[in-house]
């Protein structure tokens, strides 16, 4: 009786798995040659009145390293920023908010818009395509939430 349940559940999965009804083919993403461009607009940067002060993320804002603020964008989005003017491109990681400026779309840091150009004109127009999220191992961030508080905040 064992040997009968068991062929009968082997059957009902093979037939199951053999089945149409489910087109797995069709729920893959087509792959476009297109970029994905989330949006264009004008970008300028912050640097040294921002330099270590905590950002949205809780890290501190790094003016070296290559990141941006954006207002609605997941923190840790992955971004391909591209200076329209000059085609100058740079890969990012979204870990504020801002700009406070509605008519702006992103803050760059320093080092971000060095290497787009757009320092000497203080903003430029840019376009941004979605790349993912980084892969950030939470314990890490919550470890650097925690020290960025400051001890007198920790001893409570």
């Amino acid at each position: 009786m064992k040997i009968q349940n068991i062929i009968l559940v082997f059957s009902l999965l093979f037939l199951f798995a053999c089945s149409n009804e489910y087109d797995y083919l069709e729920q893959v993403p087509k792959v476009s040659t297109e970029k994905n461009i989330y949006q264009k607009g004008v970008a300028t940067w912050y640097g040294p009145g921002f330099d270590g002060r905590r950002t949205s993320s809780g890290e501190p804002y790094d003016m070296y390293a290559f990141t941006a603020a954006h207002l609605t964008m997941p923190l840790q989005t992955i971004i391909r920023v591209k200076n329209t003017k000059n085609d100058r491109v740079v890969i990012l990681r979204v870990n504020d908010r801002g700009p406070v400026n509605q008519s702006l779309i992103l803050d760059l840091s320093k080092i971000a818009a060095n290497n787009l150009d757009i320092p000497r004109k203080g903003s430029g127009s840019i376009e941004i395509e979605i790349l993912g999220e980084a892969n950030i191992n939470p314990l890490k961030k919550m470890f650097d939430v925690y020290r960025n508080l400051g001890n007198e905040e920790i001893s409570r």
